[in-house]
């Protein structure tokens, strides 16, 4: 049977301002987590997903991305001479993923904002739905991510939101959507998102998490959004923006995914990120542990404890010294399935 999806765009345009000086020569989407850059996790969860035509829209400054994911025989040769055969497969190995998620790459062009690069990239959409996921998040589950929003579409047919739960006080963070019915299975029909709202304010304990499968209806949204931008010039074009106005008179869904999301977008929770992989590593988890055990005598010693550091620092440390070790193959697995429904951090 065809894949009901097998088109994704992944908006990789931005200048990861919040993570400057460090991207200022690096795109932010090519940071490594663990062994891979981050923007590979996304790719690999895609092809995971049975998507096989993948467009990557990007700017200038971003040419490591194509370099990444290109073949390079001559390094490959230069490996093998070298007897360094493991290192070989695995560069192979990127460009075969590459080859596998047919990647091919477009200039933003248009207004600001990150409604833009799945407006640049829908020319080749035709009527079909598309997914849409940002390159700055990585998340670990059983079924990927992708995999759990095209199940959703393929239940309602219609726009889907990738959702996850959410301390109502870190509700000023995130989008919030507006529930009009529970379908059950962490299905929920929405009529809107609220960015941002006072924790008082926030009309569900949900967020919104950086995954969508789109339609035409929405990309005619990004259309007039865009037009109306053209005639004053003023704002931005947001993906959300148009998913709301969307959701105004049609049908929209969210679905609640299962696993542990990870935000690399800002500092502190891309060390988080950084860390956890490590830990559930089997040859790094150890070591860090040993970190750990060594840092608690020193705070000990300076009568210093977890409520005197900054949040992120507390809770980095507190998961480093509880989380399980690794299972299976996966280097993640551990991570992914200590605590299946709630955001990273």
């Amino acid at each position: 049977m065809s894949p009901t999806i097998r088109r994704a765009v992944i908006p990789a345009a931005g200048l990861g301002s919040r993570l400057l000086p460090l991207t200022k020569a690096t795109p932010k989407e090519m940071l490594p987590v663990g062994d891979k850059p981050v923007i590979e996790h996304t790719v690999r969860e895609l092809v995971d997903s049975g998507i096989t035509d993948i467009t990557i829209v990007v700017s200038g400054g971003k040419s490591l991305i194509q370099d990444h994911f290109r073949p390079n025989p001559a390094l490959v040769e230069q490996l093998h001479r070298d007897g360094k055969t493991a290192y070989a497969a695995a560069v192979e190995e990127v460009a075969e993923l590459a080859r596998k998620g047919h990647i091919t790459y477009l200039d933003q062009r248009g207004p600001y904002g990150n409604g833009t690069p799945v407006l640049n990239a829908a020319r080749s959409f035709g009527d079909e739905p598309v997914l849409v996921l940002w390159p700055d998040d990585v998340f670990v589950a059983e079924v990927p991510r992708a995999q759990q929003l095209v199940r959703a579409y393929e239940q309602t047919g219609c726009p889907v939101l990738a959702l996850m739960p959410v301390d109502p006080a870190e509700s000023r963070r995130y989008g919030v959507p507006v529930v009009k019915e529970d379908l059950g299975d962490g299905q929920l029909r929405i009529t809107g998102l609220l960015e941002k709202p006072k924790p008082a304010d926030a009309p569900s304990p949900y967020a919104a998490i950086g995954g969508y499968v789109i339609t035409p209806g929405i990309v005619d949204e990004l259309r007039e959004q865009t037009r109306r931008w053209y005639e004053h010039k003023t704002g931005e074009v947001y993906l959300t923006d148009a998913i709301n106005a969307y959701a105004s008179t049609r049908a929209v869904y969210g679905q609640v995914i299962q696993g542990r999301w990870y935000d690399t977008g800002n500092p502190a929770d891309y060390l988080v990120a950084q860390m956890a992989f490590a830990l559930a590593h089997p040859e790094y988890g150890p070591v860090l542990r040993d970190l750990v055990r060594e840092l608690d005598d020193d705070r000990a010693d300076s009568r210093l404890d977890a409520t005197s550091m900054p949040r992120a620092s507390a809770l980095l440390v507190g998961r480093l010294a509880t989380a399980g070790g690794p299972q299976g193959e996966n280097p993640w697995h551990a991570i992914a399935s200590s605590n299946p429904s709630s955001p990273g951090t």
